[in-house]
């Protein structure tokens, strides 16, 4: 009897020893209480006593068997290592075999510990959900989108009023230069001034945040101004806030790329000034997120502040005085996640907009704009150099606007920025601001009657005297009660006057989006990789030349690259063609070098004999199979030489089931594993017109080319409404193009589409005489040039053991009977309505138009009307099947897997936007369902929590939109629909039911938001997305907040992370490759492995140290929301890893 078959009889018997003893306890049960009732009314009122008592038995005992079952699952894997040549199920013989991996469990195990986070009982009354307030914008007078204010003289008599002014400059790393550029021409010069002149009066303080231009200035500077540095911070005059590598924006942002610059800036901090920053300052991202007021918190900091908020909220907040609040996630029931955060009252983070509510006569105190300077005050009155002759009106002055920005505030501490876009860059201007501003502070407070004391200070300094004056502790809260509330939500989407909603940006330039994404997943997958290849290389010990030190540095770069583009004028597409260019060069180089990183780690850690390795860079073992020929174009995949072993690496912490595609030259060729097992594989055309990229699996294989194909061939057909269609160049594969019309569905295991034979969306239209397809050839479009090998494939943990493959069948077109439905689930056959259609928006024909921030479209979306007919291909094959259609503008792809597992859960949506030749365009993708989701809908936040939204009737359409980083879902009492995307990009939900996506805008305008042009270097874009439909299993919760589901968050995961496929160079019979892996088990389905982060060394050469950062996330998930059927091969285990030596993680790190 072959090996699998003991286990899986050994498994049986358990499982029926369990299921029998279950009955048994059952009907004993119900035996006791009918055979000992007290007495026969006592009988008959116990009968639902003793049912709720059998089921609540029934719970445990089933939950109790899902464990068993699962840990026989988890010890036949681990005892597949073991089994003598690795073959684990397979018996020894030279016939062709197939690998079957245990199937995954019907319903995924989940700890109930794991349930009772996001079903908890929402009670939260000192708390404040952010919600839409009718916005209007009358006249405030002075304060324009505000009201007058007014006060008492003798307010302060008992408290004087405290003035904490906070020089500034704010550094843009790149917008209408590069970061290069403005370094060169501006920010060298102010941090230089800053050394001397803060130095020169210590009563002078100043803030900076961004460590981009930071460690750049200091690796130019001599020791001596780095002592002066030091001195500055010892002393309190210099304070780093925040202390990121950028001020990152925080609708397009990813948590994954948040973290990591904030772990770049802190490093560094740390290495090169000992310090840790302690408040958050945040003047000009375009919106704000509570993801990031998390992650402040989260390292060390207990105060933040920001600016860019919708102005009627700020009218609002001032009204009520709550300005200052805790800022409270929205899950959190107690404090843990409270950050003390201030928020700005007036337009801009400007002198004009930050002393008071009247910007002509703050702009009067900005000193740099004295007569005779490059810039003056818009309302026309100059500043007046500060003399003994006007220092008391002038003081006056300044202090009534002191007093009545101070009466929007809870306390007598008034914050007041005094800075502006690189500011300070002149000798001048330090003395100009400071020497001004001194002499109004000294008669301030040298005049007790005027109650009042005014002071440079940095943010930290406000925060501690704020702190102090309510009572409270410096970093936290002391006993008593705070008198600032406590809010929880985001402030999207922005807008800073009328109708001007910062919407555009969530889509602007979106090709540089999605590059963005690809090299944090690259990133991420060399960090790993690296760090358990340097972990094995020191515990080799013998010499080598494995390239740690100069990988280390290729990681350093990219992790600094990827930070800037972080910047809030870089990921939201609001700079300068040349600096956007400049951007995609920098992660371009970057995904080039992160290769290297991965390949040679890759090449170390699967090489048998350590001792042979050779480091050789121009003629490297391992080779990725994709090339990306420039910063500005798509990606595309090379072709694979027979006899080469192909190794694809898995950068997720689960076992899964993908596909991979490999690029070859001829249909005749077969797959093998490692150890000669034959690999299910289906060989597709590659057609001019479109190229899929699929997700990769992890494995060991050999191509080897045969005289028969012994892999299935793909089957296509061709339709074309109302016009010709002519296919050329496919002897190998089998092609038809019907003359009559022929309805068309794909399905696979878990899901049955119905597809329209006309437009080859998700819609069903009955055929008309005029909608025929004709049969006839004329020039040729689709050309098919080589073939396209795809395999199913398992994988485990982070490097594979061993090859596990899945045997898939071919699911066969069938025409779509009577009714609309276009989607069936086959776990219980419901059908439901779901429609895909492609729409455009124009721009107002008001003065102001859209442009890179902002969306001012010319009303509802209108349909693309197509120049000509579509074009459709239809592929049936055994490992996937797909529809694709060629529109004007958009290439649309449709695609099912074929396989049990997470992959074969969702539909898959590619799309290639060309807008190039358009004018004032936007184009949109629409999901249309017959979900009764009435006007609530969910976009994520930074792809780490999911916020609730309500689409409002009473504010313009643009003002609906909302940034999607990861997922939007919508849902009814039934079911919910999630789209999950590989890109950030806007969304919204404008009527019940409906999904919408802007995936690329043109603009020939600029919006008048200081870019000074439109956006019109479009590219050839690629968006990725993955349609998902669960059914709910009871839905009781009220909470003002929502999980994904188990399954939606994997599949994220596996959307963006895919598995890379690398290529050996040497023919695959001379090479001694062997399976790598960390791992004895996989992670838990609801813990995450955010990054293994080498640390820096704190030697002077900073290379590698022996420590490394290990970042988890425990991810909250719908339990409301059915596990069956998932093809999830993990389980919960109530937030426990293991990652003791020989327990679960990483035992080669430890």
């Amino acid at each position: 009897m072959k090996l699998g078959r003991h286990f899986t009889v050994f498994g049986s018997a358990i499982f029926c020893v369990v299921v029998f003893s279950l009955y048994l306890m059952l009907d004993h049960l119900q035996l006791d209480h009918i055979n000992n009732p007290s007495n026969g009314e006592r009988f008959e009122n116990g009968q639902l006593g003793i049912l709720q008592d059998k089921i609540d038995h029934l719970e445990r005992l089933l939950a109790e068997n899902n464990k068993i079952i699962a840990n026989i699952r988890d010890s036949v894997i681990n005892l597949r290592p073991s089994v003598k040549d690795g073959r684990g199920f397979l018996e020894a013989g030279n016939e062709s075999q197939v690998l079957v991996v245990p199937s995954a469990p019907l319903i995924v195990p989940i700890d109930l510990e794991d349930c009772q986070f996001s079903s908890q009982t929402y009670s939260k009354p000192e708390a404040t959900e952010l919600l839409h307030y009718f916005f209007d914008n009358p006249d405030g007078g002075v304060w324009k989108q505000g009201f007058d204010i007014s006060y008492e003289e003798n307010e302060w008599d008992d408290e004087p009023l405290q003035v904490i002014v906070v020089p500034h400059s704010h550094n843009d790393p790149g917008w209408l230069k590069t970061f290069d550029d403005y370094y060169r021409d501006q920010t060298q010069h102010i941090l230089n001034n800053m050394v001397v002149k803060l130095h020169e009066d210590k009563r002078r303080k100043m803030i900076w945040s961004e460590i981009s231009y930071f460690s750049k200035w200091w690796d130019n500077i001599d020791h001596q101004k780095k002592d002066a540095v030091k001195k500055l911070i010892e002393r309190g005059q210099l304070e780093i806030a925040t202390g990121g590598w950028v001020m990152p924006d925080e609708a397009n942002t990813h948590y994954f790329a948040l973290i990591d610059q904030l772990l770049e800036g802190h490093q560094w901090l740390e290495r090169n000034l000992g310090v840790k920053p302690r408040t958050g300052w945040a003047v000009d991202p375009f919106g704000h997120s509570p993801t990031q007021a998390y992650l402040l918190k989260q390292a060390g900091l207990s105060n933040m502040l920001i600016q860019r908020v919708h102005y009627s909220v700020k009218k609002h907040f001032a009204s009520q005085k709550t300005l200052e609040f805790f800022w409270r996630q929205n899950w959190d029931q107690q404090s843990s996640t409270d950050i003390l955060c201030h928020m700005m009252p007036f337009y801009s983070y400007d002198v004009p907009h930050t002393c008071g509510p009247d910007p002509k006569i703050c702009c009067q105190f900005d000193f740099k704009r004295l007569p005779g300077g490059r810039i003056s005050c818009p309302w026309r009155v100059p500043p007046q150099a500060i003399t003994d002759d006007n220092v008391q009106q002038r003081a006056l002055m300044l202090l009534d606007q002191y007093r009545k920005k101070s009466k929007l505030y809870r306390t007598k501490v008034v914050l007041v920025p005094l800075g502006d876009d690189f500011r300070y860059t002149e000798a001048q201007e330090w003395d100009q601001q400071f020497n001004n501003y001194q002499k109004l502070f000294d008669y301030m407070n040298s005049h007790p009657e005027l109650h009042v004391q005014a002071q440079f200070g940095t943010i930290s300094d406000y925060f501690e005297i704020l702190r102090k004056n309510v009572g409270m502790d410096k970093v936290g809260m002391s006993v008593g009660l705070s008198p600032f509330p406590v809010l929880s939500g985001d402030f999207f989407t922005y807008a800073d006057r009328d109708d001007h909603y910062w919407s555009g940006y969530f889509t602007s330039r979106p090709f540089y989006k999605q590059l963005d994404r690809t090299l944090e997943s690259h990133l991420r997958a060399a960090e790993i990789l690296y760090s358990l290849a340097f972990a094995s290389v020191q515990k080799f010990g013998k010499p080598n030349n494995y390239p740690a030190a100069e990988n280390y540095k290729l990681l350093t770069a990219a992790r600094r690259n990827l930070g800037l583009f972080q910047h809030h004028d870089a990921i939201t597409g609001t700079g300068k063609d040349w600096v956007v260019v400049d951007y995609g060069t920098r992660l371009f180089h970057s995904i080039l070098n992160l290769k290297r990183v991965i390949v040679s780690s890759a090449h170390w850690l699967v090489l048998d004999d350590k001792q042979t390795y050779t480091y050789d860079p121009a003629n490297p073992l391992l080779q990725i199979d994709e090339v990306q020929p420039a910063q500005d174009a798509l990606p595309r995949k090379t072709m694979v030489a027979f006899l080469r072993a192909l190794v694809v690496y898995n950068p997720s912490e689960q076992t899964r089931t993908s596909v991979i595609s490999i690029y070859v030259t001829t249909p005749h060729v077969h797959v093998l594993t490692a150890h000669g097992q034959l690999v299910n594989a289906q060989i597709s055309a590659v057609w001019e017109d479109v190229t899929s990229v699929p997700p990769l699996g992890l494995a060991v294989y050999q191509l080897c080319k045969g005289a028969e194909p012994q892999s299935e061939l793909a089957h296509y057909m061709f339709l074309k409404a109302g016009g010709d269609v002519s296919v050329t160049g496919t002897e190998h594969f089998r092609v038809s193009v019907p003359q009559e019309a022929v309805p068309v569905s794909m399905e696979n295991p878990h899901l049955q589409l119905s597809i329209s034979y006309t437009t080859g969306l998700l819609e069903v239209k009955q055929p008309t005489n005029s909608q025929l397809i004709k049969n006839h050839c004329v020039c040729c479009k689709h050309a098919y040039s080589h073939p396209s090998l795809s395999l199913s494939h398992t994988t485990r943990d982070i490097i594979k053991e061993e090859t596990d493959l899945l045997l898939l069948s071919a699911a066969p077109f069938r025409g779509h009977h009577s009714g609309s439905s276009t989607l069936k689930l086959k776990e219980d056959g419901s059908k439901h309505s779901i429609k895909v259609e492609f729409l455009c928006y124009g721009t107002t024909s008001k003065k102001d138009k859209s442009g890179a921030y902002l969306f001012l479209p010319d009303g509802e979306a209108m349909k693309c009307s197509p120049s000509q007919p579509a074009v459709i291909r239809v592929t049936k094959g055994p490992v996937f099947s797909e529809v694709t259609t060629t529109f004007t503008h958009v290439t649309h792809t449709l695609r099912l897997y074929n396989i049990h597992g997470v992959n074969g859960q969702a539909v898959e949506i590619s799309n290639s936007i060309d807008i190039r030749g358009e004018f004032n365009r936007e184009i949109a993708m629409r999901i249309t369902s017959d979900l009764n989701s009435k006007d609530r809908f969910f976009t994520d936040l930074n792809g780490f929590q999911v916020q609730p939204r309500r689409s409002m009737t009473k504010l313009p359409l643009q003002a609906n939109f909302y940034p999607m980083t990861s997922m939007a879902y919508l849902e009814d009492s039934g079911r919910r629909l999630t789209l999950l995307t590989a890109q950030s990009l806007g969304a919204t939900s404008l009527r019940s039911g409906q999904l919408e996506v802007i995936m690329d805008r043109r603009l020939n305008q600029d919006d008048n938001r200081g870019l000074g042009q439109g956006v019109l270097d479009n590219k050839i874009t690629a968006n990725s997305f993955r349609l998902l439909l669960e059914l709910f299993n009871s839905r009781e919760n009220t909470a003002p907040f929502s999980y994904p589901s188990l399954l939606s968050h994997i599949s994220y995961m596996y959307l963006n992370h895919p598995f890379m496929p690398i290529v050996t160079s040497l023919d695959s019979t001379v090479l001694a490759l062997a399976p790598y892996s960390p791992l004895s088990s996989p992670f838990p389905c609801d813990i995450h492995l955010v990054n293994l982060r080498t640390i820096q060394s704190q030697k002077e050469e900073g290379g590698p140290s022996e420590q490394a950062a290990l970042i988890l996330h425990r991810k909250g998930f719908d339990c409301s929301i059915s596990t069956k059927n998932t093809g999830l091969l993990c389980r919960t285990t109530g937030g426990k890893v293991m990652l003791t030596k020989n327990g679960q993680f990483l035992s080669s790190l430890l």
